[in-house]
């Protein structure tokens, strides 16, 4: 399906683990191994990296990304992992025709890149199998955290308008949940993750397929 308001270009230019992989891999390995599952999707891969830890871990792993940088730096890095050049704006069923249903899809700093984030957990669900689980990290909004924004006149840095490809939606725990559970989830865990607890950098839900 073409969607003209889809990036095709989020500026990868390495293979390397960016900062935020540091923090968040251990979360969501962390939340793979308690819902004991082996079959996951990385959704949203970017270079790989987060593919390449998942599968150090013996996890049976796909990545799924629609920057082409991106796919040609993964499967450079890390010939062992397929990568797939594909987006949540295209035709799950064409997925399935080459790759079975999963166990997991993980999707970590995606959604607030997105025009049309239904999209992500739409997809996440028709490649699932039915009992399968959605694993989203994004960015962590909340009172505190933004009040001391506000107080410390951040906001314009925090936003980065200037970031071509950058993040366009601002995420709580409210809002995440809302968009999960109006597109066939049911929100089970919530974990901050990066700092001192309601100033965190990310946060983590899991999700099961309803």
């Amino acid at each position: 399906m073409t969607d003209t308001h889809v990036v095709s270009d989020y500026g990868w230019t390495s293979s390397q683990p960016d900062l935020a992989l540091h923090y968040l891999s251990p979360k969501v390995i962390g939340a793979l191994r308690q819902l004991d599952v082996r079959r996951v999707l990385d959704l949203g891969a970017g270079n790989g990296a987060l593919c390449a830890e998942l599968s150090r871990y013996g996890y049976e792993v796909v990545g799924a990304e629609n920057d082409e940088k991106g796919v040609a730096l993964a499967r450079a890095a890390h010939p062992g992992v397929p990568f797939y050049r594909c987006g949540i704006q295209d035709d799950p069923q064409d997925f399935l025709e080459i790759e079975r249903p999963f166990d997991a899809v993980v999707s970590t700093e995606v959604v607030e890149h997105l025009f049309s984030p239904h999209l992500l957990p739409q997809f996440a669900r028709r490649v699932l199998r039915t009992d399968g689980y959605l694993i989203v990290t994004t960015p962590y909004h909340g009172y505190a955290k933004n009040l001391a924004l506000s107080v410390l006149d951040r906001w314009d840095e925090h936003h980065s308008p200037l970031w071509h490809g950058g993040h366009i939606k601002f995420w709580s725990r409210k809002t995440l949940t809302l968009l999960l559970s109006s597109n066939g989830f049911v929100v089970q865990k919530f974990a901050g993750v990066g700092r001192v607890p309601y100033f965190w950098k990310s946060m983590v839900i899991v999700a099961k397929k309803a």
